[in-house]
């Protein structure tokens, strides 16, 4: 069976009621529960399954030993920097496609789909080559002890060679978001997760024909089914049959074209990177700690990515959606989308806590039955947990402020947050007051609560208004007979 046929068998109209294609939802009109709804539950999905590979990777590594799996608590947080570094561009990349669309400019959509595909890859080519060679630096730098540095470096090694396969991935999630499809990247990554999770013990354990790899196996197995991923995701831009549409004479690069992404998108990577430095830098302090703390805040984090996806989603929805309506010169309605989901993300968060605060040993117990693990990765989770709902605040509205293009106010909220309030204050109560885990786990509390007191003010303020990216001046589109854009200031 060809991929073609594949992909018309997985075609977003053909999975039933449950979903419906871009071209059958109208953004920029009707009610906005709905339409959220539509967008959201994909991408939790989608997410979910991309958390998939690093839940899959933390099981069986914690079957394997308590090293490898404080190795992948090291290792995760330094993938996240490298990936963060460059996703700027994909977020530039998906404003300006949702912009685009809500204002009925399905040529200039495709310029900028094909432009940021382009400088995504040179990025993250250059990015991956930096991270191979300064790897084993960095995590020397953050305190990893002699046990676990190697095993983290190996994996960190391959996962940086791979990098390029991985953003690939990335900006087809991002730009089908942008256009209104968040389906068709759902079922793609279905497909590779599957083949993630199926050859995670075969190469991590020396199943049947294969070498034990240990830490290394899982970074291969992680690399090569978002190789799987990027291909398919290739093929279904170029061929345009759904969602945005990439060409070939599309993607030379355009240096000025560079200049608007880089101006839309760096404050967005400055986001990205600032929350990865700060899970780094917090490991710093996590290292003075024993290597069951390692083990259970690895952990920990792990199930916050799992618990943090709902408000992950929704913070793109309503990324999509306010997009959309700003090029529509809608931008009550984009507001009314950014505070209706704000509310949902508290209650809905707020309840998972509850179950999060009961179950918390049970779940701690699916990655590691270590007693010392267990007890400290409960006391993480019951400390957090009562903070959940604000942290959907805080994602809502930042999905908001990326919408409207104003990446830069979404940017210096996550830095507040995460780098001048969390870990300070983890800092100061572990190694000035000898808190111990309990301060490090109160700056969590302290931060999310903050990080959407902070959110909720500054949109309220409404200096996200008027920011129509569609009428900026270098947003020339294809140089095959479309004319440039007038010229205006933003």
């Amino acid at each position: 069976m060809s991929l073609r046929s594949i992909l018309q068998r997985l075609n977003p109209k053909r999975i039933g009621n449950l979903f419906k294609s871009q071209e059958e939802i109208d953004l920029t009109s009707g009610s906005i529960g709905w339409p959220l709804f539509y967008l959201s539950l994909p991408i939790v999905v989608t997410n979910l399954l991309q958390t998939a590979y690093n839940l899959a990777d933390t099981f069986w590594l914690g079957q394997h030993s308590k090293e490898a799996l404080a190795a992948i608590t090291f290792a995760f947080p330094m993938v996240f920097l490298l990936i963060s570094l460059g996703l700027g561009l994909t977020v530039a990349g998906s404003v300006l496609v949702a912009q685009h669309i809500g204002a009925d400019e399905e040529e200039e959509a495709t310029y900028a789909a094909s432009q940021t595909m382009t400088f995504a890859l040179i990025m993250s080519i250059v990015l991956g080559g930096l991270g191979f060679f300064v790897v084993e630096d960095a995590l020397r730098l953050l305190g990893v002890g002699p046990d676990v540095l190697p095993l983290a470096t190996g994996y960190m090694e391959v996962v940086s060679l791979g990098l390029f396969m991985m953003f690939g991935f990335f900006v087809f999630i991002s730009l089908m978001r942008g256009y209104g499809d968040t389906i068709t990247p759902m079922l793609v990554m279905l497909g590779t997760v599957v083949v993630n999770i199926a050859l995670d013990p075969f190469l991590i354990f020396g199943w049947w024909v294969f070498p034990e790899l240990g830490v290394t196996g899982a970074a291969v197995a992680t690399v090569f089914s978002r190789a799987l991923a990027m291909v398919v995701g290739l093929y279904i831009m170029f061929e345009g049959s759904r969602g945005v549409q990439i060409r070939l004479r599309d993607m030379w690069p355009d240096l000025a074209y560079l200049r608007r992404l880089f101006r839309i998108g760096a404050p967005a990577s400055v986001e990205g990177t600032g929350r990865a430095l700060s899970i780094n830098l917090l490991l710093v302090v996590v290292a003075t700690f024993p290597q069951a703390v390692e083990a259970a805040f690895g952990v920990g984090i792990r199930v916050f990515s799992v618990i943090f996806l709902p408000a992950i989603a929704v913070g793109r929805g309503v990324e999509t959606l306010a997009g959309q309506n700003i090029g529509a010169s809608k931008e009550d309605r984009a507001a009314r989308t950014s505070a209706f989901a704000a509310k949902v993300m508290f209650v809905v968060l707020s309840g998972a806590a509850v179950v999060v605060w009961f179950a918390a040993p049970d779940i701690m117990r699916v990655f590691n039955d270590d007693p010392a693990v267990v007890s400290v990765g409960t006391d993480f989770l019951r400390i957090v947990a009562p903070t959940f709902g604000f942290t959907g605040v805080m994602r809502a509205y930042s999905g908001g402020f990326r919408g409207a293009g104003k990446t830069l106010i979404a940017a210096a909220i996550a830095i507040f947050t995460l780098g001048i309030v969390r870990l300070p204050v983890a800092w100061t109560a572990v190694m000035e007051l000898d808190f111990g885990t309990t301060g490090l786990f109160a700056s969590f509390v302290v931060s999310n609560i903050l990080g959407a007191v902070i959110a909720f003010a500054w949109y309220r303020r409404g200096t996200w208004r008027g920011a129509d990216l569609t009428d900026d001046p270098t947003a020339q589109v294809s140089p095959s007979g479309m004319e440039d854009e007038a010229a205006v200031d933003d």
